[in-house]
């Protein structure tokens, strides 16, 4: 926007927010500005502008005012497959807006809306909360959704596979078609390689929705496949979050001009780190390995050397690589696939710190003393030789065994370190937000065969500390140096839901004092390890905390407890990272010669351009994140629904997380999905419910479930539309069938 209308935004808002405030409409608006014409002056897009941002909103007969003096408020809505939805508002401080189904209008999740608050009480169905009703749609969130198609009767649908899409969308009518009767006969069937079919994932693009009291409507764009062929599921995720699958021709013709293998001459005015003994820790399936270490004792203290593969060596702003890294802005990891951000021949590649290989490296190297004090930190453009490359299972066994070798003994070490650092990390206030996660086992179809928990063990540890503590070193230094670059930030959460959090806690009996403060946090975390509820109360937590973000500024990291953090240790797959290694190359002590040319020589970015990157990788980790979970939990879903088909349900131990009239919420371990056991399914008494005590009783046996018993479970039912598991407790007889079972199969 040019100077001139961020001078008229600012005279606009000043006039509605005067203290002789009326609504005003367009002409009277550019009348009061002195000026004779509202088009001349761009006075259309500047209101467009306000109000697409929330600034002001626009009422009845076209006058505009400012939110709140009209009980508005603009943001995110956020739907429940329920139907109903909150408004996430734009402004800090704010609380969320409770929004009825029937007041959704034509909103659908994600849109940015204008909501007005009812000048009523709450009405008691969300406890305290304001409630609103939608009154205009700012901003679609999405112009495609990802669905099945459907045929009535009289016409074809979609349905959404996102459950909080909660309409249909009409795509065609009936007709007879050469392509056979379950084909689409009205839509554009040449444009297609095959013909739309009952029972396909389809892209719809939507048409404009006016009326709630009508389905929207669309048009078929792609024809995925069967929803039941192998890889659909995946190919409808990347759809449904738009995610890239191919890189454009000059991004791959840029990365084949890059050599396979580091050339001597690369070496000039880098420190020679190849005669250390240096490794890689990743997970057992990694194939891209950007970060390596090694520790030293030093005098009373330790010498810790973390080295990042020198990406920006490879990547020059503005060049095809670096416009498509930025647009992707991070590598995004499905079950059965890596969407990169870069492509293969570098993550892969000639970026990877592979063992045995000379790779270019960015070092931190930080002095610790024996108390785990960071004494002294440098940094510097480096070559390394990974001298092995370990997954976490490799590491874990190394630390739980006595020290054999060097590289036991090395990795010991390191432990002994990373404790010391994990330890003042916590004495400091971080918050132990770690979760366990399940990796899905997919086979070459993409069908999953095995749910692997994958606990936050001492290897993960040990890395995750030696990142923290690279990460905050370089946030650190480029502080100092006043250089702009792209920060990691966790700000403070809102008290009021913190409040929220609290009634959640009580609720499972815990005594809780003031959150507010970051100690009782902390009891209350290690007060629930172990328990059955903990997963539920933390994932609690995070819902009352905001969101991590990336910002210019640096603001400080809650939940790590960090004043200074950024992200530093992996520009494989996230830009911010990439964007932070240009940052520190601009003068890195110790960079000689040709290398500190070269890095002097680019072009670096200024505040505003740093803020416009970092809103937009903020967006795309969200996506990223999103789209992860979401095909995590489908394949889950799919695990469970062959289990059925195959007439053979595993068994699972499980804890009871909540008691409700209607049945058991109980909780799998070792899959992490949480399900239901209906009261129905509970057929050796009758139950009542007891809600002073969330328990099912007996009628006759006296028998009770509350929250924290552990079942042994099998699969009972799964909702692939709803996302929805319904467990069954296994009987002693079902038990000891299972048993003769599985030892028959043995035999």
């Amino acid at each position: 926007m040019t100077s001139n209308g961020r001078k008229i935004q600012e005279q606009i808002l000043a006039l509605l927010g005067s203290a002789n405030y009326r609504p005003l409409n367009k002409s009277e608006l550019a009348k009061a500005l002195g000026r004779k014409s509202g088009v001349r002056m761009g006075l259309s897009q500047v209101l467009r502008d306000l109000e697409r941002a929330g600034e002001i909103a626009r009422i009845r007969k076209n006058r505009y005012v400012l939110p709140p003096a009209a009980d508005l408020i603009a943001g995110k809505l956020h739907i429940h497959q329920a139907g109903y939805g909150f408004l996430i508002s734009e402004k800090p401080g704010e609380s969320d807006i409770f929004i009825a189904a029937e007041n959704t209008g034509t909103a659908m999740h994600g849109d940015r809306v204008v909501a007005r608050i009812s000048p009523d009480e709450p009405s008691g169905r969300i406890k305290g909360r304001r409630e609103g009703r939608v009154i205009r749609i700012l901003e679609r969130a999405h112009d495609t959704i990802v669905g099945t198609l459907q045929r009535s009767r009289n016409f074809y649908y979609v349905v959404p596979d996102d459950p909080r899409i909660v309409h249909d969308v009409y795509v065609g009518q009936v007709s007879n078609s050469p392509q056979g009767e379950s084909a689409v006969a009205d839509l554009p069937l040449a444009a297609f390689k095959i013909a739309p079919q009952v029972g396909d994932k389809v892209v719809v693009r939507l048409e404009a929705w006016e009326s709630r009291h009508v389905n929207p409507e669309g048009e078929i764009i792609e024809v995925l496949g069967p929803a039941s062929a192998p890889g659909i599921d995946m190919l409808s995720i990347i759809r449904k979050y738009h995610l890239p699958t191919e890189f454009p021709r000059d991004v791959l013709d840029h990365a084949k001009g890059i050599p396979e293998t580091v050339d001597a001459r690369q070496f000039e005015g880098r420190e020679d780190l190849r005669g250390e003994f240096i490794v890689t820790v990743d997970p057992d399936d990694a194939r891209d390995f950007d970060d390596a270490i090694h520790v030293e004792k030093i005098g009373g203290g330790w010498r810790l050397g973390v080295h990042i593969a020198d990406v920006a060596a490879y990547v020059e702003p503005d060049s095809p690589l670096d416009r498509e890294a930025r647009r992707r802005g991070n590598s995004v990891y499905l079950p059965d696939r890596v969407i990169p951000m870069l492509p293969e021949r570098l993550s892969n590649g000639v970026c990877s710190l592979n063992p045995g290989v000379d790779r270019l490296t960015h070092s931190v190297f930080i002095h610790f003393d024996k108390h785990g004090n960071a004494k002294s930190a440098r940094f510097a453009r480096s070559l390394v030789r990974s001298a092995r490359r370990l997954t976490y299972k490799q590491a874990y066994a190394i630390l739980t065994a006595a020290p054999g070798d060097q590289l036991g003994e090395r990795l010991h070490l390191a432990w002994e370190l990373a404790a010391l650092l994990r330890q003042r990390r916590f004495e400091h206030g971080a918050l132990d937000l770690d979760f366990p996660e399940v990796k899905v086992w997919v086979d070459k179809d993409g069908h999953p065969v095995k749910l692997e928990r994958v606990e936050n063990d001492k290897s993960h540890q040990l890395i995750e500390e030696f990142m923290l503590a690279a990460n905050e070193s370089v946030a650190r230094e480029l502080k100092k140096r006043a250089v702009p670059t792209i920060y990691r930030i966790h700000e403070n959460p809102d008290p009021e839901k913190l409040a929220e959090f609290r009634e959640f806690v009580l609720g499972f009996n815990y005594t809780v004092g003031d959150v507010t403060h970051r100690a009782e946090l902390q009891r209350l975390l290690a007060a629930t390890r172990g328990k059955p509820e903990e997963q539920a109360l933390k994932v609690g937590l995070l819902k009352s905390l905001k969101r991590a973000r990336y910002s210019p500024q640096p603001l400080g990291h809650y939940g790590l407890a960090k004043a200074n953090y950024l992200h530093f240790t992996s520009p494989i797959r996230r830009y911010a990272d990439l964007v932070v290694h240009r940052a520190l190359g601009r003068d890195t002590a110790g960079t000689r010669g040709r290398s500190a040319r070269s890095a002097g020589a680019h072009r670096h970015p200024d505040m505003a351009e740093i803020a416009s990157i970092a809103e937009h990788i903020s967006v795309t980790e969200r996506t990223a994140a999103d789209a992860e979970v979401d095909a995590v939990q489908m394949k889950k879903l799919e695990f469970f629904q062959r289990q059925l088909d195959a007439h053979n349900p595993q068994i699972f131990r499980a804890s009871i997380v909540d008691v409700r009239n209607y049945g058991l919420m109980v909780e799998l371990p070792d899959a992490l999905i949480t399900g239901l056991i209906h009261v129905s399914s509970l057929t050796d008494d009758f139950y009542l419910f007891e809600p002073a005590r969330r328990q099912l009783i007996g009628r006759r046996s006296r028998k009770r479930f509350s929250v924290g018993g552990e079942l042994s479970v099998f699969v009972a039912r799964v909702d692939l539309f709803k996302r929805q598991v319904d467990f069954a407790i296994v009987t002693a007889s079902q038990a000891l069938t299972r048993k003769r079972y599985s030892k028959e199969r043995k035999s």
